[in-house]
């Protein structure tokens, strides 16, 4: 699909009443060509009216209902959070009605491939790390200065094949119910990291008296696993013994982990994480569709397409919900959305607290909104499965995991349910990156490629400024996640970005 070219507003669908600029209108103009004349200056990606809304009438975008005029809005006026807002919203799930015609956009599989790690177990990693990672926030410290030690020494310059040592520092593991779900997170996330197909070895080290024990997740996940090491502050003899040991131990295991060598694999082994931040009104028109595109590819290939934040899909779950691929995975997701109109109604909060300030200054009015967009990275293939935050991922396909909006914490789960690679779309400008799996970010108008360049990894605003089709860009995402994924360096990583984005999700309560 090709939106055309020119400066011309946009019109996505022939039900919609209303297009989007693509460049600013000033007070007085008609950028319809008809109506009433702007009130006041109108930036690029906002909406305007195509037809005149009583009060109360449905405004229309991508063919759906995106909220309703809260006062009369005549054809030609600026359409946005002064006189639209969020209503009621299409409940009528009808789980797996269009699964027939999801499987018929499966693409024709393809024999790609990029050079990856094989691990023992049967995974393949597009990265090498040595990780340490922190039960409980009082081991942060020693974790970030062993990881300092060994990285500033240049004793890694002997190992090209090691990507460095990452710390994974939170600030929980202790004064949480040890069976309660902020602690199933937690757990998820920490052995989801350590046992990720893109770390070589990884050691824990905990205080020693907090809740999320070391032994516990040996217990749980695995002690077999000849990767992972644990340790504790106790146990050593205080903060500086610590770091020294760490720091020995990781010198230990670096010939051992830097014997790893990429070797040709099948893109099938690719679970993709697909996220979007800092939105702006072109991410559902440029990005987020090539992006799905680019999934619908993987999927084809028998890979794995990760959709997550759950409060961003909002609004558009009944279009997940009609290519389910069965009820049961239709009914794991219709949970999530309760669970959290339970959540952020107990918290005194709403669910249409989203867009952000942002989103809005960016052209987005409503989550309904936000959320037809969002999913468009999701491609058009069946839904496979459900899955809870940092679960493990065995299912193929485009698959969703329950996760917050707020991209780190989202992220931090997609990774530990095994995503080798993230590729996040932005309108805006997110200075984002993520350990251990490098993030891809695609720009969603020119003019942001052009002031961020240093950040982003691929435009994707030329599909409304020179015609580029969905379909190609799909494909040059495509290409670029296969190359990252062989090694090449993203921008994120150039910058040095992801040791702070690691942000397991806190929930439940803190005794």
């Amino acid at each position: 699909m090709s939106l055309g070219s020119g400066t011309a507003p946009l019109v996505l669908h022939a039900a919609d009443s209303v297009a989007i600029l693509t460049q600013a209108a000033r007070a007085g103009e008609q950028p319809l060509g008809m109506g009433q004349p702007l009130e006041v200056q109108v930036s690029r990606g906002h909406k305007i009216a195509r037809v005149d809304h009583a009060a109360g009438a449905p405004v229309i975008k991508f063919g759906q209902i995106i909220g309703y005029a809260t006062r009369p809005i005549c054809a030609g006026a600026h359409v946005h959070s002064h006189n639209c807002a969020i209503g009621a919203h299409d409940t009528d799930y009808q789980i797996g009605v269009d699964l027939a015609a999801a499987r018929a956009t499966i693409p024709a599989p393809e024999a790609l491939t990029f050079r990856g790690y094989r691990r023992a177990n049967g995974q393949v990693g597009t990265r090498n790390y040595l990780a340490l990672v922190a039960t409980v926030n009082c081991s942060a410290t020693v974790i970030r200065r062993a990881a300092e030690v060994v990285n500033a020494s240049g004793i890694l310059d002997d190992y090209p094949d090691i990507d460095g040592v990452v710390a994974f520092a939170h600030g929980t593991g202790c004064g949480m119910a040890p069976d309660g779900p902020g602690a199933g997170n937690l757990e998820r996330v920490l052995w989801g990291h350590a046992a990720h197909p893109n770390v070589g070895a990884a050691m824990f080290v905990g205080l020693g008296c907090e809740v999320m024990q070391v032994a516990r997740l040996k217990t749980r996940y695995g002690d077999g696993d000849e990767r992972f090491y644990g340790l504790t502050i106790q146990d050593t003899g205080g903060t500086e013994r610590t770091i020294a040991r760490i720091v020995d131990a990781l010198r230990d295991h670096l010939p051992e982990v830097g014997a790893a060598r990429r070797e040709e694999v099948p893109a099938s082994a690719l679970r993709l994480a697909l996220q979007c931040g800092g939105s702006d009104g072109f991410s559902g028109i440029t990005a987020n569709l090539a992006l799905g595109a680019a999934s619908d590819l993987l999927v084809g290939m028998g890979g794995t397409a990760v959709l997550a934040e759950t409060p961003e899909i909002y609004g558009a779950e009944a279009l997940l919900l009609r290519r389910a691929a069965s009820p049961a995975v239709g009914e794991k997701l219709i949970a999530r959305i309760r669970w959290w109109e339970d959540y952020t109604r107990m918290n005194g909060a709403s669910m249409d607290n989203n867009p952000s300030p942002g989103n809005k200054a960016g052209g987005l009015t409503t989550i309904l909104e936000k959320s037809l967009g969002a999913v468009a990275k999701a491609g058009q293939t069946p839904l496979t499965d459900v899955l809870a935050y940092g679960e493990q991922i065995t299912t193929p396909g485009f698959v969703f995991m329950d996760s917050p909006g707020y991209d780190p914490v989202s992220v931090t789960g997609q990774i530990a349910g095994g995503c080798q690679v993230v590729v996040f779309t932005t309108g805006r400008g997110s200075a984002f990156g993520s350990k251990p799996a490098p993030t891809i970010k695609l720009a969603t108008n020119d003019r942001l490629y052009a002031s961020m360049h240093g950040d982003m990894d691929v435009n994707c605003g030329d599909i409304v400024s020179d015609s580029v089709s969905t379909e190609a860009k799909g494909r040059e995402i495509l290409d670029t996640v296969l190359r990252v994924a062989s090694g090449e360096q993203t921008k994120s990583e150039a910058l040095g970005l992801g040791d702070n984005e690691f942000l397991p999700w806190q929930i439940g309560a803190v005794m």
